[in-house]
């Protein structure tokens, strides 16, 4: 009787475990949901970074959104041109030229240029340091060093130098992640092939930019005025380049007095 009273729970346990078994099982096959063949090919040609720069949380969402349509099929800036013909490839399309593309960090404002209106002695983060009066710089837009860019990059493509995030464009890949982690928002995307960048944020009026930072744009409208293919404009005291029309002609560069246009990035 004892062994009975123990052997009996565990029959009916095991029978309920094989009955539950079978009805998941049904259950599986017949509510399956049949994913298109294309989305686990798409997602062979991605490079597996899992960076979220496409947009999407990772290389499964954007093989399953480029399937769907939702999503271009050059829409991973790591792959670049190469993955986004293999993708074509797949989904039977063409796929369109992209420009390829690197980040840039919109200050020059290093140790020696830029003065400082206090002493930071907090964490090394961008976010905190922000959070106290837009950081130690007195230029309010200046990147602040502590490296949350750094930090954010998977692909090594970018240090602090002499107080200021610096992108090695050969190792970027575009992603964004830089982009993203940038309290400041001194990050961009400009075409890989540019050298004439503006390597400043700054707003402030002219006097007040050279003040805090002998290497801002001081707003004086000499790159605009010289420039024969109309590509800098002057907005709100910051010079910006339309790389769509720049000629790489160096004008601008020889013309801006405090050489926050650079050639040679």
């Amino acid at each position: 009787m004892e062994i009975m009273s123990i052997l009996l729970p565990v029959i009916v346990l095991g029978v309920l475990a094989v009955i539950f078994g079978a009805v998941l099982g049904f259950a599986g096959i017949k509510f399956k949901v049949e994913q298109d063949e294309r989305v686990s090919l798409v997602r062979e040609c991605l490079p597996g970074a899992n960076c979220g720069g496409c947009g999407f949380a990772g290389c499964d969402a954007l093989a399953s959104a480029i399937v769907e349509g939702t999503a271009p099929v050059n829409g991973c800036p790591v792959g670049g041109a190469a993955v986004a013909e293999k993708v074509a490839g797949v989904m039977g399309v063409k796929t369109e030229a992209s420009v390829k593309k690197t980040a840039f960090v919109m200050c020059n404002g290093n140790c020696e240029a830029a003065k400082d209106k206090y002493v930071y002695f907090g964490a090394p983060n961008c976010g905190l340091e922000n959070a106290l009066a837009g950081g130690k710089k007195l230029c309010s837009y200046g990147c602040l060093g502590d490296g949350n860019c750094v930090k954010a990059c998977a692909f090594d493509a970018i240090h602090i130098v002499n107080g200021v995030a610096v992108v090695d464009k050969e190792k970027c890949v575009a992603c964004g992640a830089c982009i993203k982690a940038c309290p400041k928002n001194l990050i961009e995307l400009v075409p890989y092939d540019s050298k004439v960048r503006v390597a400043c944020s700054s707003h402030d009026m002219p006097k007040a930019a050279k003040d805090n930072c002998a290497n801002a744009c001081i707003g004086c409208k000499l790159c605009e005025k010289n420039c024969p293919s109309e590509a800098v404009k002057v907005d709100n005291f910051l010079a910006k380049v339309d790389y769509s029309k720049c000629t790489q002609c160096g004008v601008c560069t020889e013309k801006c007095p405090t050489k926050a246009i650079s050639g040679n990035h």
